[in-house]
């Protein structure tokens, strides 16, 4: 790369930054894209970590030594994640969004990249230090979620199928509960698309009883997988506490109250914002 003035290393640096979440770069990388001095690069860095956290950005640390460098963590505060949400609240209370058995029309919500963008940094916000190595989600409507959640943290996904599907090769498939209604379901997974031993962060779309994520749960057992964290984009809070199959989640809507009859709903901020 071309020797570039200030101003225009700032910038550049700035989008190389962002685009390369959670990784470590060194300063002798810069110094060298840049073909600029290393004092020089700490002191850009330096302008941008103020910036960065003043803005609410993320978090650029330094890490000192000979195989140090600086890292990129996006994040996001706490009051401008609730500033969304109360927006996404009341889009997701909108009557005609109720569907038959409680839930919620939210496809067309979980298309536009804004919403999917605050959503993945939220995630990654609640989620940054749990030293993750993948990304789990089952099929349909939980991938967008992921793949946000994922772009984030610089992680890759892996999605559940509810059937096995012959370009996947050999599977692993358990059958599980429906949390909700109770009803016998299957799901899989690639033997290849896991690693034995992961960390993984599971995130789906909407969750009753937590059924659906209890099965992927099970399905990280057979892969000797650990669950690092749930993440949940909005939660049913009509559940009966004893009919709730799991507790240690991150949930970032609540539908506290849905009427059938009306299409009335009650959409409130969920425990991410208590946590």
């Amino acid at each position: 790369m071309k020797k570039l003035k200030r101003s225009a290393r700032l910038v550049e640096m700035t989008q190389y930054l962002l685009s390369r979440p959670h990784t470590l770069i060194s300063l002798t990388a810069f110094a060298d894209r840049y073909q600029s001095a290393k004092s020089s690069i700490s002191e850009d860095l330096a302008i941008i970590k103020e910036v960065f956290e003043e803005e609410g950005f993320g978090e650029l640390n330094t890490l000192a030594g000979a195989a140090g460098g600086v890292k990129y963590t996006p994040k996001m505060h706490t009051s401008t994640a609730l500033s969304i949400m109360d927006n996404i609240c009341r889009q997701l209370e909108q009557p005609e969004r109720v569907l038959p058995g409680g839930y919620l029309y939210m496809t067309d919500m979980l298309g536009q990249p804004e919403l999917l963008a605050d959503v993945g940094r939220m995630f990654a916000t609640a989620f940054a230090d749990r030293n993750i190595d993948v990304i789990m989600t089952v099929e349909t409507k939980g991938i967008p979620l992921a793949y946000a959640t994922a772009a984030c943290l610089n992680l890759p996904v892996v999605i559940v199928r509810r059937d096995n599907k012959v370009t996947e090769g050999s599977a692993v498939s358990i059958n599980y509960v429906s949390g909700s209604n109770k009803r016998i379901q299957t799901m899989s997974l690639a033997r290849r698309a896991l690693k034995e031993q992961s960390r993984v962060l599971i995130i789906d779309d909407f969750m009753k009883a937590g059924g659906t994520i209890q099965g992927m749960m099970d399905l990280l057992f057979e892969f000797k997988a650990t669950v690092a964290g749930v993440g949940v984009f909005v939660e049913s809070g009509e559940v009966e506490h004893e009919e709730r199959l799991l507790e240690d989640y991150v949930s970032l809507a609540t539908l506290t109250a849905v009427d059938l009859k009306t299409k009335q709903t009650k959409v409130i901020p969920g425990n991410y914002f208590k946590i």
